[in-house]
């Protein structure tokens, strides 16, 4: 018999009542808001700044994505439960998954072999319907516009041609990226153009991940930008319809991080879910700051390469939120180095320390990076079956030399027995006190000026250029007044440049902002690098072709 799928494992795991996972956080059990008996939400009432300071926070990164695949999330709760094998007092905080990959591409983002949070199906799936009460707002939102528009009384003369609010939905179907809206005579509304986005692109979505409380919810849910108006042309936002306490009303229950356990037993906190190449790619603030007011350490990943994800959780979401990370972990495969050496998809499994040692160029350039934040990273090499002894040495060298520990990680096949050596050396990282993170860049500079230094510094790249959309997009963002907001890259996350195809380490390219993009609400602009989209297609052989669920309910084949 093979190694059994991620379900199997999930399936034979017998479960604590979430009850008992509750008091190991010392949570009195009448603030658990019980989901049936392995969920619950957590109030806010929780979060301790005092604990919050002298707690751990230890944030999870990688290398450059590839389709050899990488581990974050597995590695976040393989950590997790070696934290806890050797004494430690340790949460593992993730972002919920979308359903639009989970029946897309991935099939399931609930950790992988030994080394997942449970119960993975229901954390797939709807969970404890988070992402829907998130679409619920963001479409009332949408509803409201487009009656206000409708309307012959009360309307607020909002021109439909500068509406930038989009309907969402958590699903992959490019048919809804553009679409016409209001047809079918003047009782069904005003024809416009409109679209979709999946729900993780919605600034509803960012915005949650990005409050403090519920009255900052509601601040900066009035604030989001809908478009202007005819005559004056006034900036029109969603305060102006009187929407935001409503939209708050829908996410009362959302705004709540939910409770969950490892394999383990261990706690488990997940909550919001923003893509990390087009939005933040990191859990609620609310979520890190409930599990450092109730854990000695909090592991938590961010989405996709350090370049996005990390840069992200580092500049925006630790800044606003005042956290401040005492370790970090860059994950790498030594299939994903083989990529980034030159090898093809059928060859990732072949060993080469010649393609590894090219393909280290990425790590490097991320290790660099890291350091550029006052961090001091702790390299995991998520092991395969695949790897060879000479290339787990070349890349344990290769980072002695420049200061940092490389420690294979076996949580994927191991569990938390196959993660202490890793939990050891993140605990010495700490201990040691040697790290002070700084952000990147400061806030108030000037627009271009922080995306330069993210372009340049992180990306490598020479020099940023600006198409003539960007150019007035930028105008209109300077107008708002938003010019001290952080800068949210959107590119891909295949390469440190904006063309996918450039692998590895690339030197001597330029970055091009294409046009400007802008979460009011949420507070940050969003430079477009590329053709970023925000509503994905689905595969040719989607992973939903391979699920099944039998007369007793029970699922096969999400993993």
């Amino acid at each position: 018999m093979g190694f059994p799928s991620d379900i199997e494992i999930a399936q034979k795991n017998e479960m604590v009542h979430i009850n008992n996972v509750a008091e190991k956080l010392k949570i009195d059990l009448d603030d658990l808001e019980l989901y049936g008996k392995y969920k619950a939400k957590l109030p806010l009432s929780l979060i301790n700044k005092q604990k919050i300071d002298s707690n751990n926070l230890v944030l999870v990164t990688a290398l450059t994505p590839t389709p050899a695949g990488e581990g974050k999330t597995t590695t976040s709760i393989g950590l997790t439960e070696g934290l806890n094998k050797i004494g430690k007092q340790a949460t593992v905080v993730l972002r919920e998954p979308s359903l639009g990959p989970v029946f897309g591409i991935k099939g399931g983002a609930a950790g992988g072999g030994y080394a997942q949070v449970v119960p993975m199906e229901d954390i797939n799936l709807h969970f404890t319907g988070d992402f829907s009460a998130i679409e619920k707002a963001n479409n009332l939102l949408s509803a409201l516009i487009d009656n206000n528009i409708q309307s012959r009384t009360r309307s607020l003369d909002i021109d439909p041609r500068t509406i930038v609010w989009k309907r969402v939905i958590d699903m992959n179907d490019r048919a809804l990226r553009d679409i016409t809206l209001g047809l079918g005579g003047v009782s069904n509304g005003v024809p416009r153009q409109g679209g979709f986005n999946i729900t993780p692109a919605s600034e509803v979505m960012a915005i949650l991940c990005m409050a403090e409380n519920f009255e900052d919810l509601k601040e900066r849910l009035g604030n989001i930008y809908i478009g202007s108006t005819f005559k004056e042309r006034k900036t029109i936002y969603a305060r102006d319809l009187k929407a935001e306490n409503a939209m708050a009303i829908l996410l009362k229950d959302a705004i709540k991080p939910n409770l969950v356990q490892t394999l383990e037993g261990n706690p488990a906190i997940i909550h919001g879910g923003p893509f990390a190449n087009i939005a933040q790619g990191t859990n609620t603030i609310i979520a890190t700051k409930t599990g450092l007011s109730l854990s000695e350490y909090v592991i938590t990943e961010a989405g996709f390469g350090a370049d996005l994800g990390a840069e992200k959780f580092l500049d925006i979401k630790c800044v606003s939120g005042g956290l401040k990370p005492k370790a970090m972990v860059l994950v790498a495969t030594i299939r994903a180095l083989r990529h980034h050496g030159g090898a093809k998809k059928e060859e990732y499994n072949d060993a080469s320390v010649e393609r590894v040692e090219k393909g280290f160029a990425n790590v490097e350039k991320h290790i660099e990076n890291c350091k550029k934040f006052g961090l001091n990273p702790v390299v995991a090499i998520n092991a395969f079956p695949s790897d060879s002894a000479e290339e787990v040495k070349l890349i344990q060298d290769k980072c002695a030399a420049m200061g940092v520990q490389a420690i294979v990680a076996e949580g994927f096949a191991k569990g938390g027995d196959g993660m202490t050596d890793l939990a050891t050396a993140v605990v010495k990282e700490v201990e040691a006190g040697k790290n002070n993170f700084k952000p990147l860049y400061d806030w108030k500079l000037p627009v271009k000026e922080k995306i330069e230094k993210i372009a340049k510094e992180i990306y490598g790249a020479d020099g940023v250029d600006y198409s003539k959309k960007a150019l007035t997009d930028l105008k209109k963002i300077e107008s708002l007044g938003m010019s001290d907001s952080p800068i949210c890259m959107a590119k891909t996350q295949k390469s440190f440049s904006d063309n996918e195809a450039l692998v590895g380490r690339p030197t001597g390219f330029r970055v091009t902002v294409r046009e400007f993009e802008f979460a009011s609400g949420a507070k940050f602009i969003i430079p477009i690098l590329g053709n970023m989209m925000r509503m994905p297609g689905l595969p040719a052989v989607p992973a939903s072709e391979g699920m099944t669920i039998d007369n007793n309910g029970k699922i096969s084949g999400l993993s």
